[in-house]
């Protein structure tokens, strides 16, 4: 699996943690910046990951922003993009089995690394549960084609 990782600056310490991790679990890691800690916007960071997952040339992103809010609300513009914030495991956990998120976006001032592994991993191993949460994605699926009619 092909994962896009992107952050601003309030995440750039957590995305290079998280690099090792996923390529012990055998995920090739796509960097996509931020490549340091000075300021930059992270608009332009989510769209990197988000239009790749969109597209389906990544199966999955990660971002990671200052709370996670900004980069979640770019995310979720794009069309097939579910982004979830998991600051926690049982988001995270949820996010997979009941949303089928293919982006998890962390706060990187919120989460501590040690949480954030759990996440991450927590994240990628849980699978989406199906039956009436399928349901319930296609219902978002159903909407994004109305919305872009």
């Amino acid at each position: 699996m092909r994962i896009g990782l992107a952050c601003d600056q309030g995440g750039f310490e957590l995305k290079e943690e998280l690099k090792p991790l996923l390529k012990s679990m055998e995920v090739e890691p796509v960097d996509m910046g931020s490549f340091n800690e000075e300021s930059v916007d992270y608009p332009d960071f989510a769209i990197r990951v988000a239009e790749k997952v969109s597209r389906g040339e990544l199966e999955r992103g990660i971002l990671i922003c200052g709370t996670g809010i900004g980069m979640s609300i770019v995310a979720n513009k794009f069309p097939g993009v579910r982004a979830a914030l998991a600051n926690d495991l049982y988001s995270a956990r949820c996010s997979r089995e009941h949303n089928d998120a293919n982006v998890l976006v962390m706060g990187g001032r919120i989460v501590g690394r040690g949480l954030a592994t759990e996440i991450v991993k927590v994240w990628l191993t849980t699978p989406f549960a199906g039956g009436r949460h399928q349901r319930r994605v296609e219902k978002i699926k159903a909407l994004e084609k109305e919305t872009l009619k």
